[in-house]
């Protein structure tokens, strides 16, 4: 893979320019989510050391700094103490420019994008209802199983009940509403990874999971609304619970 000084990393840092006076963390993480979603930049490519970008930035190294955390956080890159930071992989797949927004996310645009993705996850059962196929059906069904099995095994509970949402998604062919959901998910990742902290929160996301399957089989799109808003009533307030606890 390409690594700093070379080609790519090069074209990294001669793409920057100076950032106007006054510009905020936020501000040095859109320029460089800009160029990275251009798609000229190989993932794996090693990106230009901090005292370098915030030279040619113009703004301090911990502006850069804090900037890195961000997209680490969003997967966007890949911080390797004693290495550098590297590109891990398409920024266009992980976060289209359209939500580019939410690297500026703090505590209350966090909660209200919990919102927001509460709203559209209860439109998404609504429509599923009517055009889930028995095949992606039975595929649900599947995932809430893999939930059970792994109850004592958080991070693949948490794998399993992100594919659930994201088969739940795919299944009612709307390719925007899909895209908006996988978006706000890169954006909370961090949140949803530690939400769920013990075998009881687990327990409950199962039966409310289980609870959207059945109301969904029945080609109900008022019951698959009524038991998905149940879930994102719960799953909403751990999300914002952990969101909190890190303030």
């Amino acid at each position: 893979m390409p690594a700093y000084p070379n080609d790519s990393s090069a074209e990294i840092a001669a793409s920057l320019g100076a950032l106007e006076s006054g510009s905020a963390v936020s501000a040095v993480a859109k320029r460089l989510l800009e160029i990275f979603t251009r798609g000229d930049i190989e993932p794996g490519t090693r990106l230009p050391p901090e005292r370098q970008l915030a030279t040619t930035l113009g703004v301090g190294r911990s502006a850069v700094r804090e900037a890195l955390a961000a997209l680490e956080i969003l997967g966007i890159v890949d911080v390797r103490p004693g290495s550098g930071t590297y590109l891990r992989g398409s920024a266009s797949e992980l976060l289209p420019q359209t939500l580019s927004w939410g690297l500026m996310l703090g505590e209350p645009r966090t909660v209200e994008l919990i919102e927001v993705r509460g709203a559209l996850e209860i439109y998404a059962a609504r429509l599923a209802a009517t055009r889930i196929s028995d095949e992606a059906l039975e595929s649900l069904g599947a995932r809430v199983e893999e939930m059970r099995a792994s109850v004592d095994n958080l991070k693949a509970f948490v794998e399993a009940d992100l594919q659930f949402h994201l088969e739940l998604a795919r299944a009612i062919d709307n390719t925007v509403l899909l895209d908006l959901l996988q978006s706000i998910r890169s954006l909370l990742r961090v949140w949803v990874d530690r939400a769920v902290q013990d075998t009881d929160h687990a327990l409950l996301a199962i039966e409310e999971h289980a609870a959207v399957h059945a109301a969904i089989a029945t080609r109900d799109p008022d019951a698959a609304a009524s038991a998905m808003a149940v879930h994102m009533h719960t799953a909403g307030r751990r999300l914002a619970g952990s969101v909190l606890a890190q303030q």
